[in-house]
């Protein structure tokens, strides 16, 4: 009996830490990131796809695989939706002109031709993103080799809004703090276009990213219009600060 008790007050024990990384009091709903260990290896995946592209869903099917490979270690994806496939026969409902915008900018930092899918890590490399060799031995790299500057996510849910309070030790004035909302999965049926016929699953969907400058502060707020029909289970934030001369990725984390 006394063995069954001490059972019993064990489970209870977990059960109310594994829930203790969410808080729900006046129907808020806060989450909490951890921040990452100084100069810990760290890996981030920025896929650059389309719904209209039929090269595409083998890199969105491997970011999924990544995502499930890597779920205990610091690899944060994020897949970008092109716009520029939209007038070829399917509109991509989670594109915007902004994703395109974001490839741009690789594309000039990084020197290389605008494509889907392509995937760049860490703002330094780019490579075909449904290359799996390639991704698992530049993750590998990553986590060896680079620097994870402290970020500190937390996240309100409070009526329509997405509250994020951010904080780093970063202050630099050519860094950037790039914070991101990702739907986890999603699936598209498509009708038109190059996958016509096809039903398309999605990972790491990016659909709102801000960018604010470390310049003058290192610590504030920023908000994210609450998606329809939201699930705290189907969501995340990304944090990452990223040099906004180079490219280079710096220092990345998440919450939800």
């Amino acid at each position: 009996m006394v063995l069954k008790n001490l059972i019993g007050t064990a489970a209870f024990v977990a059960l109310m830490f594994t829930f203790s990384a969410f808080v729900y009091k006046n129907k808020t709903v806060e989450s909490h990131s951890k921040i990452p260990v100084e100069n810990k290896g760290f890996a981030v995946l920025e896929l650059f796809t389309s719904e209209g592209c039929s090269s595409c869903p083998p890199a969105d099917q491997l970011m999924g695989e990544i995502e499930k490979q890597y779920k205990d270690q610091p690899v944060y994806i994020l897949a970008y939706h092109v716009d520029y496939w939209n007038n070829l026969g399917w509109k991509d409902k989670f594109s915007s002109v902004e994703n395109s915008q974001r490839q741009q900018y690789y594309s000039q930092t990084l020197r290389s031709q605008v494509y889907t899918p392509q995937l760049v890590i860490n703002g330094k490399k780019e490579f075909v993103g449904s290359d799996r060799n390639a991704v698992e031995s530049a993750i590998e790299t990553a986590l060896l080799s680079s620097k994870n500057l402290p970020v500190d996510l937390s996240a309100k849910v409070i009526g329509k809004e997405i509250n994020v309070n951010y904080k780093t030790t970063e202050n630099n004035s050519q860094n950037k703090l790039l914070i991101t909302l990702v739907e986890k999965k999603s699936f598209t049926n498509v009708q038109k276009g190059e996958n016509e016929g096809r039903h398309l699953q999605h990972w790491q969907i990016v659909h709102q990213q801000n960018q604010i400058s470390l310049k003058n502060s290192s610590e504030g707020t920023t908000s994210f219009k609450l998606p329809e029909n939201f699930n705290i289970n189907d969501w995340q934030i990304i944090g990452m600060i990223q040099n906004a001369k180079t490219g280079e990725i710096l220092g990345s984390t998440k919450t939800f």
